[in-house]
């Protein structure tokens, strides 16, 4: 009696603690589903705003388009401007003429490279860029010449062979993040004869090490260029180095011979391959294709006059093009574009180029702007199987997305997209990987995530700093564009309540800032809601404001300069041909009428002009761009507190 007493006791305790057990695991699961969610919407909201800004940086290329159709009536009024931007005092130059003047000092405490050059130079390099050490200009220069000597000599499409004794590895986007290419080495091997790689662009910008990147891999190319292959993405763009670091990089590292590094570079660019095809079946290109892509044409078109995507071809015809060529080559950041206006790809030939590098698969059938973006397209899975069929293809490898995992796979696994940088957004926010693939095999994937202090702290902590993050960024969005949201606010509020249903103001954040993003879900970060759930839609501006450089400006002024700010940087860049730092207040105020004419801005010239000769200091009649635009910064009134916050967490 006791013993079976006893036994079902214990069968009770044991049933009550597998409940217990089931409902914890349950719970925990459910509440790691609901970080997963936030992590996904903090990475939506991150995407969402880099490609809004790579569709602004694609709108340059037609205010550029607009510049020079309104070449006549501002070189009429602006004759020095125009010589400025559309000739060039610097004439052709040989390897002598970049390193003839060029000593490397003895006392020189970096990496000396030997040329030719040998496995022992990528080890060392390797090895310094370790210790932060920066590779000497001279250096750099010798290995910029000879890559492009050698890419010169390199189809469109690099094709190699693989064998199941002998695996290629396929990386994605590094973005100047060095610790992850260095992790990539360590896990899976140095380049060599029989560790083959494909670089597949999106070397550089970013991150803080675009340049050792790309020194690594050009020096590690001249030793195995039949077995390290290097495809041109995006980002191997000067123009889109202008906005999103690398010039700045190179400007800061090699203050005296910055701006030689870049006009090289430039070059080197435009021979970059546009694809490699593995054992004549797998397709690597840096974005996708779209329904009119021709593999033909993309293997036959003179690549090296792809200058940027920033500068699409130019339709001339008679006195036009007269006056145009007679300008001879463009100088843009001191940076030679092209020879002469007839020297540029057809539309045809540049569209196709634009596609490959820029566009995005999705699930959707058809083929259809990348809105987004703002330049390529997006492709759905019958254009992938008609493509690949067309050409005889079974698989396309590309890169171009941040995804969580570092690697996706769609299109009934026709396509894989792979990224190689891992914490591309925030700490945390995403991992990076690689492929490794061989003949007649299953591609294999290798995940990875350079860790510091983060790993020591629980995903909670990780999720709240990664999701913060993204709600700064949306927030600093949502007051470059106060006007235009109240605006929108105050035409659905009809009662003047100052309050919206969730509806109206989540239709008016979409309208307005255009960024697909699940407002619903994340107005409880952005704005404070009562208890009826109606939105008091000013409360999204109080924990944030522009700081006005100049008090009596007004405030819509204020955010046109601080939304535009990226944009305007390139083309004060573009003036400042000389690097001074420099434009006259006439070359200033020129620009800004160009500007505001092509971008709609409804803002009186007396204002800007106002706000101009107050920013002269010194009145010497010449400004400080890069600290005119430095003026315009957000202010995080909860700064302060949430820094206290994160420690006590």
């Amino acid at each position: 009696m006791g013993c079976g007493t006893s036994s079902a006791t214990e069968d009770k305790k044991s049933e009550k603690a597998l409940k217990a057990a089931l409902v914890i695991q349950n719970w925990y699961r459910g509440y790691r589903a609901r970080l997963k969610t936030r992590q996904r919407y903090a990475l939506t909201i991150f995407q969402s705003i880099e490609y809004a800004d790579e569709q602004g940086q694609l709108q340059l290329s037609k205010f550029f388009s607009f510049m020079l159709e309104n070449y006549t009536r501002v070189q009429e009024k602006e004759p020095g401007l125009v010589t400025r931007l559309f000739g060039s005092s610097i004439q052709d130059k040989d390897r002598q003429d970049y390193l003839g003047l060029l000593e490397v000092p003895d006392s020189y405490c970096g990496p000396r490279l030997q040329f030719p050059l040998t496995f022992t130079d990528i080890d060392l390099l390797i090895e310094a860029f370790k210790q932060q050490q920066i590779l000497h200009a001279y250096y750099v220069l010798e290995v910029l010449f000879e890559t492009k000597r050698v890419l010169q000599q390199m189809p469109n499409f690099t094709h190699t062979r693989t064998s199941p004794s002998k695996e290629i590895t396929i990386c994605g986007d590094l973005h100047g993040k060095l610790d992850d290419l260095f992790l990539i080495f360590y896990k899976n091997g140095l380049p060599s004869a029989s560790n083959p790689y494909v670089f597949n662009g999106d070397f550089v910008d970013r991150g803080k090490n675009s340049m050792e990147i790309l020194m690594i891999l050009f020096v590690s190319f001249l030793v195995y260029p039949n077995d390290l292959h290097l495809n041109r993405g995006n980002h191997e763009d000067f123009m889109m180095n202008m906005r999103y670091g690398f010039t700045k990089e190179i400007l800061h590292k090699y203050k005296l011979h910055g701006k030689k590094i870049l006009q090289i570079l430039e070059e080197v660019y435009t021979w970059l391959p546009i694809g490699t095809i593995i054992d004549n079946e797998v397709l690597v290109i840096h974005g996708g294709i779209s329904e009119s892509t021709d593999l033909n044409l993309l293997h036959r078109l003179e690549r090296n006059k792809m200058r940027s995507v920033l500068m699409p071809p130019i339709p001339m015809d008679g006195d036009c093009a007269e006056k145009k060529n007679k300008l001879g080559t463009t100088s843009l950041l001191g940076i030679r574009t092209s020879g002469s206006f007839s020297e540029q790809l057809t539309k045809q030939e540049w569209e196709q180029v634009v596609d490959i590098l820029w566009s995005d698969p999705r699930g959707k059938r058809g083929c259809y702007p990348n809105t987004n973006r703002g330049g390529g397209c997006y492709f759905g899975p019958d254009v992938t199987a008609k493509i690949l069929n067309k050409y005889h293809l079974k698989m396309l490898v590309r890169s171009h997305e941040c995804k969580p995992d570092g690697y996706e796979i769609c299109h009934d696994g026709k396509v894989i997209t792979i990224f190689s940088a891992s914490n591309y957004y925030e700490e945390g926010s995403n991992r990076g990987a690689y492929i490794r693939m061989s003949y007649g095999t299953t591609p294999r994937f290798f995940q990875y995530q350079i860790t510091r202090a983060t790993c020591f702290r629980p995903l909670y902590q990780r999720v709240n700093a990664i999701e913060s993050s993204a709600i700064r960024m949306l927030k600093e969005r949502m007051i470059s564009r106060k006007t235009d949201l109240t605006r929108a606010f105050q035409l659905q509020d009809r009662n003047k309540s100052g309050k919206l249903s969730m509806g109206q103001w989540a239709f008016s954040m979409e309208n307005v800032l255009g960024l697909n993003l699940p407002w619903r879900s994340l107005s409880s970060h952005l704005v404070t809601t009562d208890k009826d759930g109606n939105i008091d839609y000013m409360s999204g501006f109080q924990d944030v404001h522009i700081q006005k450089p100049v008090k009596e400006v007004q405030s819509t002024l204020i955010e046109t300069v601080y939304r535009y700010r990226s944009d305007l940087q390139i083309i004060f860049n573009i003036i400042d041909s000389d690097h001074s730092g420099l434009i006259s207040m006439e070359e200033f105020r020129c620009m800004w009428k160009l500007f505001k004419s092509h971008y709609s801005v409804h803002i009186d010239d007396s204002q800007f002009d106002e706000l101009a000769e107050r920013m002269d200091l010194n009145k010497d009649g010449s400004i400080d761009f890069n600290e005119f635009l430095k003026a315009f910064y957000v202010v995080h009134k909860f700064d302060k507190l949430n820094k206290s916050d994160n420690k006590l967490a």
